[in-house]
């Protein structure tokens, strides 16, 4: 079997991009990788996902075509090997929120509307029927790292208030949830109109599921602090584009917020522990922050007692135990 270079040559050679210049683009936590490619004043982006790691690029192949039939600026696909994880798309550009919001903080406001304008258009479309049903079963389940890596505790009674909260106030017919929905993984392309001005990234993971999901995701983002009140302006341009009921959809919102931190604890220590990611502890005050916040919805009272008296606050000492546990990162 050759090496994967050798492999991503082949590729390279066979899609008529033999001869670009490559450079390596920040990842993400997963096993995949980016390289920027330019030939002849073009560009493109290599995907390397390999399939030894669990990667699978056939699902982001899929949603990227079902996107660009809605009318959304997902990066179009210019050749692909499933077979060896590789795929070369359509490059989007730099332009990350996280990053223009750094350079121009006036700019934060209408981005995040252009971001939930994008949401209330796609949810007017039905979900397509292959995704995950990501119903209340499937995300108490999916808690489940919470404990085996941020704390080893009984798991039943939190997943089982958790279960009958999220059945209680997600009733709502579900929608397309591209799940990490969030400043890091959307590009502002300003010279398109409209709904197509606003990049996706990073879907391949969509499930169908409660329409507050993707904007949880927005504005609770575990990599930066959104102000609260964009937070509310974002809710409430939400439910007056959509006529949603306000009380229901709030809380919702919250119950899918609490479900979303309580896994994200558990994914951020097992990144540490199995990736060898500790910067990702360093996150973990902040989504703990989130989920104590969203916890005081009047609909978790019996849930917020459940976490306070379940699982330790990520104090320094906690924190620090969590990143003694890292694993060695691995070589690329």
């Amino acid at each position: 079997m050759p090496d994967r270079p050798t492999l991503i040559n082949r590729f390279l050679a066979d899609a008529g991009w033999n001869n670009a210049t490559r450079k390596h683009l920040a990842g993400d936590a997963s096993n995949r990788s980016y390289q920027r490619l330019q030939m002849n004043g073009k560009t493109a982006v290599l995907m390397d996902a390999p399939p030894d790691h669990g990667e699978d690029i056939r699902p982001f192949v899929t949603i990227t075509s079902h996107l660009l039939t809605l009318g959304f600026s997902a990066p179009r696909t210019l050749a692909q090997d499933a077979k060896n994880g590789f795929l070369l798309i359509e490059d989007l550009g730099d332009a990350l929120f996280a990053t223009l919001i750094q350079t121009s903080p006036e700019m934060e406001q209408s981005l995040y509307s252009a971001a939930t304008d994008v949401l209330i258009a796609l949810h007017k479309s039905p979900p397509p029927e292959h995704l995950l049903d990501y119903n209340p079963a499937v995300m108490v389940d999916y808690i489940a790292p919470l404990f085996e890596w941020y704390h080893p505790a009984n798991a039943t009674p939190i997943q089982h208030e958790l279960q009958t909260v999220l059945t209680e106030h997600c009733t709502t017919p579900p929608v397309m949830s591209l799940r990490d929905y969030h400043a890091e993984n959307l590009l502002w392309l300003p010279d398109r109109g409209g709904i197509k001005r606003v990049g996706l990234l990073d879907y391949q993971d969509a499930v169908k599921t409660h329409p507050a999901y993707d904007l949880v995701s927005l504005l609770k983002d575990a990599r930066r602090d959104v102000p609260a009140t964009i937070e509310a302006a974002m809710i409430t341009r939400y439910i007056t584009a959509t006529g949603v009921n306000p009380e229901t959809f709030r809380a919702a919102y919250a119950a899918l917020g609490v479900q979303r931190n309580l896994r994200i604890l558990g994914i951020f220590a097992r990144l540490c522990a199995v990736a060898g990611k500790p910067q990702y502890i360093d996150l973990i005050p902040r989504v703990w922050a989130q989920l104590t916040e969203m916890l005081t919805h009047p609909a978790l009272a019996t849930l917020q007692k459940l976490v306070q008296n379940t699982l330790p606050e990520p104090t320094p000492d906690h924190l620090q135990r969590l990143k003694s546990q890292c694993a060695k990162p691995r070589t690329p």
